[in-house]
């Protein structure tokens, strides 16, 4: 079982090793080969022998164990989640000026609470691309600001916030000089004349930390889901090996859709499972056999009941921090739920001891979706959505129960051990 203290600890270390999608696919990489996983060159071909293994495609990540005795239909069993997070990003001229003051231009990337991003320590991270094809990840410290209006300026601002996101939202650098694009290569080594592409998104800085009455929450950011993320990767390595292939696949770009080569909707899931059927001996038809016997837990981020808006929710269906994980449920399939993979979760829960609480969303507030519906879709997997239950989703500063990450990896843990 995952001792609470020590597992929000790397949590939060989890998370501030990865102020980016590139980061965190890295971070997951290092941590899987510290644990004796191989680096995979997707360029060649995969061994089939058992043991660990990982890949890093840009900003999504791979992780998987072949059992021993495992053939071309071994199944799979596979805990889905992603590295990305609402966030702004670096547009291609990196440099603004305005009255005097030098400014950072960025894109708003996905969909965050933009308002929780005002006044609060920013940095950069992600990669650069040099002129010879080389990636080079890199971060700054908090070198940046979105500041807000002074009330003064603004005397209705309280009754009502609007933000323009292309006037409103470009963080402050500094005062007439220092080159966005020169820090940037500076800290790989590089000159600003040496990077050829970049993709850099801004990130706050301020490190998580337990808080409440009787510390019983956490605030970070990008829990929306570097919590499924961490979840996924401590439930692998701390899994005693089961009967089917066990697979951590953290897509990039959920947050704007999953349509590219790294996201969900994209060909690096199948490309894997694929050319590991292939290292076992299979071919296509192997395959198809090893998918029907297969399943995915989709691990992302949920809503607790706001007691602030209570009437945004379902009025029976209410989570909590340290409830246990939330189970994912849309009529519409939203969520790729369905009785098959709610009986499979439950069992994995039980196993673990974990408690189950479910969400469903308000029929009038619209549901969100996931990389769930995506991954059934593709690969006809019985396929189940949960994940830990957030306040502030999409700020950048959220909110779960401490016990919350703990109890998911638990769960985690058990369903890939095929409890």
């Amino acid at each position: 079982m995952a001792q609470p203290a020590a597992h929000l600890s790397d949590l939060v270390d989890f998370v501030g090793a990865s102020p980016s999608s590139y980061h965190a696919a890295h971070e997951v990489a290092r941590r899987a080969e510290d644990a004796g996983f191989v680096r995979v060159d997707e360029s060649e071909p995969y061994s089939g022998d058992p043991g660990g293994y990982v890949l890093v495609r840009d900003g999504a990540v791979v992780a998987w164990r072949i059992p021993s005795g495992a053939d071309a239909t071994t199944g799979f069993r596979i805990v889905g989640a992603h590295t990305d997070s609402p966030t702004f990003k670096l547009k291609p001229v990196p440099e603004l000026s305005s009255y005097g003051w030098q400014q950072v231009p960025v894109e708003v990337y996905g969909g965050p609470l933009v308002n929780s991003w005002l006044d609060r320590d920013l940095g950069l991270a992600g990669r650069l691309v040099d002129r010879d094809g080389g990636t080079h990840l890199v971060r700054t410290g908090a070198v940046m600001r979105i500041p807000q209006l002074a009330i003064h300026l603004d005397r209705a601002v309280n009754d009502g916030l609007v933000l323009n996101r292309q006037t409103h939202l470009q963080p402050v650098w500094g005062i007439d000089g220092g080159d966005v694009l020169e820090r940037l290569a500076s800290a790989a080594g590089l000159s600003a004349g040496d990077v050829a592409g970049h993709d850099v998104v801004a990130f706050d800085t301020q490190r998580g930390a337990v808080f409440g009455g009787r510390e019983e929450f956490l605030a970070c950011g990008r829990l929306d889901n570097l919590s499924s993320v961490h979840a996924g990767l401590a439930a692998l390595l701390a899994s005693d090996g089961g009967p089917q292939v066990e697979v951590l696949i953290a897509f990039d770009h959920e947050e704007v859709g999953s349509e590219t080569r790294s996201g969900a909707s994209g060909p690096i899931l199948p490309d894997v499972l694929q050319a590991i059927t292939t290292a076992l001996g299979g071919g296509t038809d192997e395959l198809r056999r090893a998918l029907a016997v297969s399943s995915c837990v989709s691990a992302d981020a949920g809503h607790a009941v706001h007691p602030n808006y209570p009437e945004r929710h379902d009025p029976t269906h209410r989570p909590l921090p340290g409830a246990g994980p939330l189970l994912k449920i849309n009529a519409n399939q939203r969520y790729a739920s369905d009785g098959v993979g709610i009986a499979m979760w439950r069992q994995a829960c039980a196993a673990a001891d974990v408690p189950v609480q479910e969400f469903v969303s308000n029929n009038a507030v619209p549901c969100g979706s996931t990389i769930g519906p995506l991954t059934a879709t593709r690969l006809g997997l019985t396929t189940v959505d949960v994940g830990i239950a957030l306040l502030s989703m999409h700020s950048a500063r959220e909110m779960c129960g401490v016990t919350d990450p703990g109890q998911l990896t638990d769960a985690l843990t058990a369903y890939l051990s095929g409890s």
